[in-house]
C-alpha cells in the first residue's frame, strides 16, 4: 500500500482559505460534512493554529494527530475507492489530452478533465457523505472537531497538489503514470508528446523517491 507522509503544515494568519477552485470543492464537501457551524469554526482555528500533525494519506485513507485543549487525539479517516472501472476511466480520461499530464505534474486540475471523467463513471471531488473520521475524542458527531481540522488541512494540501486527489481515489501517481505508460497507443503526434511527458515524469519520480524517503507513520504534533 502506498502510505505518503506529508510535511507538517505551520500555523496561518487569517482565513487561509483553499485557493484554487478544486481545494474549494474539497472545502464545501467539509462544510456538508460537518453537523454543526460551532465544529466548523474550532476546526478551522484548530487547522490555522498549526495543531495538525503531518497528514498520512494512503488511498482511501488518511491519518493524523491533533493536538488542543484536553490532550492530544488520532484522527483515522476515509475516502471511497474508485472501483476497478472507474480507476481505468479516469486514466482513460487524463490520457485523452496530452497536456493532461503537465498540468497535473504542474499542479493543475483542467476542470474539464473531472467533468469528462465523472461522466465516465470516476467521480474524483469528493462529496460531503463521503468524508468521514474516526476519532477517539467523546464528540457526538462524526466527522468530529477534530477530523474537520484535518480535512480542513487536506484541503491545503490538494490545492498544492491534485494528484493528492487520485491517490485518496486509489490511483496514486505512480500508478497513473505507469498506467498511461504502458497504454497502447497509434504512432500520433500527440501521443508521442504523452509517451514523452510520462516518461520524464517517471524518470523525476524515481529521483524525488531517491531523494525523500517515506515514513511510516505520522508522528504526533508538539506541543
Amino acid at each position: 500500500m502506498t502510505r505518503v507522509l506529508h510535511p507538517r503544515v505551520p500555523a496561518r494568519r487569517g482565513a487561509a482559505r483553499a485557493a484554487t477552485w478544486w481545494g474549494k470543492a474539497w472545502v464545501r464537501a467539509v462544510e456538508e460534512a460537518a453537523y454543526a457551524d460551532a465544529d466548523l469554526r474550532s476546526a478551522r482555528a484548530l487547522a490555522r493554529a498549526g495543531h495538525v500533525g503531518q497528514i498520512a494519506t494512503e488511498p482511501g485513507r488518511f491519518v493524523a494527530s491533533v493536538e488542543d485543549a484536553r490532550g492530544l487525539w488520532t484522527v483515522d479517516g476515509t475516502m471511497p475507492l474508485l472501483d476497478d472501472a472507474g480507476i481505468s476511466a479516469l486514466v482513460e480520461t487524463v490520457a485523452a489530452e496530452a497536456g493532461r499530464v503537465a498540468a497535473l505534474l504542474a499542479g493543475e486540475l483542467p476542470h474539464d478533465l473531472v467533468e469528462q471523467a465523472e461522466d465516465a463513471g470516476a467521480e474524483l471531488l469528493p462529496a460531503g457523505p463521503e468524508l468521514g473520521g474516526a476519532c477517539g475524542c467523546d464528540h457526538w458527531a462524526d466527522p468530529c472537531v477534530h477530523a474537520l481540522a484535518v480535512l480542513y488541512q487536506l484541503a491545503w494540501l490538494v490545492d498544492a497538489d491534485p494528484l493528492l486527489l487520485f491517490a485518496l481515489r486509489g490511483l496514486p501517481r505512480d500508478e497513473l503514470l505507469g498506467r498511461l505508460h504502458a497504454r497502447q497507443v497509434a504512432p500520433a503526434g500527440d501521443d508521442r508528446d504523452l509517451d514523452l511527458a510520462v516518461e520524464a515524469a517517471l524518470y523525476a519520480a524515481r529521483i524525488l523517491d531517491e531523494d525523500e524517503p517515506v515514513s511510516e507513520a505520522p508522528p504526533a504534533p508538539s506541543s
